[in-house]
Parts: structure tokens; sequence; C-alpha cells
């Protein structure tokens, strides 16, 4: 029609109006659902965009469905709602890059970020700092910077506390010193409600899965605990079963000429079983015996028991070291992950003999098990393998449980096919 009658032409367009503007309801409604036109995201427009992009893929979704469901005529062009979705947020992400550009570098600017006080000198306390002043695109500035730029731990006593709150000098109150006392603290509080100052409280008693922290009610009475995290849902878990079985299927088919090949390799170093089983502690502390490619000599730990690999390992096969560093060695792990046992991504499984000390040793060791143990995990992408700091590797963990989506699953696998740090 592009050659012929623009009357003609002018008739295909308003055919497909209601479409449009369909379209053009779903996208804003799905962007205002998300929260997206909230003030805190103007200067932060690359936070904005990650969460407008997870928005637009549950627009497409919608959309599509609903062409389906309802059987439109003229149908939706599924190359034009894939086109719109591109442009759109291309679009939508551009302009917010430049809007934050605009009025970072206005007046305005200093109106949108709060003034944030910090209260105490503990580790958390300093991990806030250090984040609001790294990231430029913050929405908050620190009150108690020095003259050099530095923040000095802040901690006044309540009477003095509740002067500040009362002059005005503060937006925002962050108390991440529970050592004051529950009366000092419920005096900041009211301090801070009769100022209208926010007040908030860095939970100290709660260092495990602390985005699973909720609030409900018995009798009336407020009662805080963790309790929900995004794999709790029926519906989530379904979902990272399903691209574990599809992933399992997949990973088996693709790598089962490098298990004959390796495997073979290892027959001819080291004569005996090319396959390693080791019990190992899954979800909620049930036993399973993992699967490997013996990486190892068959006496390894005759003597010593159980223990970690290390670099440069005597007892390691040579080709050992490079299944170890390039995770060939981890390849038969996709059987576990198909009988249900393991995950494509979640923390990686112990032993149970070094758990009984590490539950003790290290703060919220447990708490990992909440979920499946995974092949790969936030962890390993991030360096986190072998003999590492295990404090680290738990808040790894536990990240991964509290932040947990199909979309950082992806991110994951796709991030351990580039990191082999501390691999051995």
């Amino acid at each position: 029609w592009l050659q012929g009658d623009p009357h003609s032409a002018g008739q295909e367009v308003s055919n497909y109006m209601g479409l449009l503007v369909l379209g053009s309801g779903y996208f804003l409604l799905s962007l205002a659902y998300a929260q997206l036109y909230s003030i805190r995201y103007i200067l932060r427009p690359s936070l904005f965009t990650a969460h407008m992009l997870r928005t637009a893929c549950l627009w497409l979704a919608i959309y599509l469905g609903t062409s389906l469901f309802l059987k439109f005529d003229p149908p939706i062009s599924r190359a034009y709602a894939i086109i719109s979705f591109v442009t759109a947020s291309m679009g939508l992400a551009a302009w917010r890059f430049i809007l934050a550009g605009m009025v970072g570098a206005s007046d305005a600017a200093h109106a949108l970020r709060q003034r944030l006080t910090v209260v105490g000198g503990s580790r958390e306390a300093s991990q806030i700092i250090g984040a609001v002043q790294a990231d430029e695109q913050q929405p908050y500035v620190l009150t108690q910077l020095a003259a050099a730029g530095e923040f000095n731990p802040y901690n006044p006593s309540t009477e003095e506390l509740s002067r500040l709150i009362s002059s005005g000098a503060t937006d925002i109150i962050l108390v991440a010193d529970l050592g004051r006392g529950r009366e000092d603290i419920l005096e900041i509080a009211s301090a801070c409600e009769r100022s209208n100052v926010e007040f908030k409280l860095v939970p100290d008693y709660f260092q495990v899965l602390i985005s699973g922290l909720h609030l409900e009610t018995i009798s009336g009475v407020p009662i805080l605990g963790v309790s929900h995290l995004p794999l709790d849902r029926f519906v989530n878990r379904m979902a990272k079963r399903a691209v574990d079985i599809v992933g399992a299927l997949v990973g088996l088919a693709i790598s089962s000429p490098i298990m004959l090949l390796f495997g073979l390799m290892v027959y001819l170093e080291s004569p005996g079983p090319i396959f390693y089983k080791q019990v190992r502690t899954g979800r909620r502390g049930k036993p399973f015996k993992i699967i490997k490619i013996r990486s190892m000599r068959l006496d390894a730990e005759a003597t010593g028991g159980a223990r970690w690999a290390q670099e440069n390992d005597p007892l390691r096969l040579r080709v050992g070291g490079f299944m170890r560093r390039w995770n060939i060695d981890e390849v038969p792990q996709f059987w576990n992950v198909l009988t249900g046992d393991m995950s494509l991504v979640g923390p990686r499984p112990e032993r149970p003999e070094l758990i009984e000390n590490f539950k003790f040793n290290i703060p919220n060791y447990n708490a990992r098990h909440a979920a499946k143990p995974g092949i790969t995990g936030w962890a390993q992408v991030n360096g986190l393998r072998g003999d590492t700091d295990l404090g680290e590797r738990v808040r790894c963990d536990l990240w991964y449980l509290e932040n947990w989506s199909v979309w950082l699953d992806f991110q994951i696998m796709a991030m351990t096919f580039l990191s082999r740090k501390n691999a051995y």
C-alpha cells in the first residue's frame, strides 16, 4: 500500500490504531506497576534501565499473549511487537540517561538527593557509607563529610542526635549500631517521627537472608522474621526447574564427547574408575552423591580424609589441573541436575564432614542450604573457588538466594565461561 492510494494507506493505519493504543497503554501501565516513575530513579538511569528492561519483557509477553487469547483482527504482528520492544526500551533508556545528565548538572539535583545521617561505626555502616560515596547516582548525600571528603564514624549521644533531628539538618537517620539499647533507639525513632525525618535501622540481629524479612501479625502483635525468599514461591521453583531440565539435557548432549575424551586421558594416566562419586550436602541438609570426572589419584584421601584441593596439589593428576581450570571435571554433574539433586546455578555443595566445622565457625553458613546446590554460582564467578575466604563465599551465596531471578541464573551461566579465577 506504500505505492498505492494514500487514502488506502491511511485506512490501513487506522485499522491498527486500536492495537497501537492497547500496546502503549500496556507499556505505560507496566512501568507504573513497577514504580519506575518514582523520583528515586531520576538520578539513577542505570538502575532504571535494568528494571525497565525486565518490565519491558513482561510487557512483550502480556501483549503477545493477549493477541493469542483474544484473537484480534487484524492480528498483532510479532515483528511489530519485537521492534516496538527494542525501540521503546532503547529510546526510554537513552532519554533517562540524558535526563539524569541534565538534572545532575543543575541545582535541582541537590533537591532530589536526601541528606543521610549514618549513626554507628559498624561494618554495615562502613559498607553503606562506601556505597554512597562510590556511586554518583545514589540519591543520597552524607551529612558527616569531613573537609577531605572522608566520612568520620558518627556516634553521638541520644540527646545530641535528637537536637540534630529537630534542627532540620537531615532527611534520613540510619542507625547501624544496635548496641545503643532498646530505649535509646525508641527515643531516636520518636524524635524522627516528630520532625518528619525518615528513621531506618540496620537489622543487626538478622544477618541471614535480610531480604526475606517479613512483617506479619499474631493476634495484633507485629512479628518480624525470615520467611519469604524468591525461591520459596512455587512458580519460581518451577521456572528454575524447567531451566535446569532443559539445560541439563543440552549439557549432557554437548558434553558427552568431552567426557569420553577426558575420561580416556584420566584412565591412561591413572588406571581405575573414571568417574568419582562423593557425598555432598544438598537442599535442607539432604545428602546426595555428586558425580565428577576424577582429577586426583585413587589414593588421594587414603590418609588425610576430607580435604580441599590446593594449588599445585601433588596428588592431582596432570590432566586434572587442566580439567579443574576449565571446570571440565564438573561436567558429569549435569546428571545430578537432571535427577533433581542439583541445579545449574546455586551455592556449591560441600562435604558433610567439612560442614560440621563450618556451621559453627562460619556465621550463617547453613543458611545457604535453603536452595539446591549448583554446578556454578555467584561466588564461583566472582573468583571464590577452592581454598578462598569462606565468609565471602557465604555472603555471595546468601546474596544470590535473596536476589534470585531467572535472568540472574542466565547471567551467572554466561559469566561461568569467562571466569576461571582460583580454579585449581
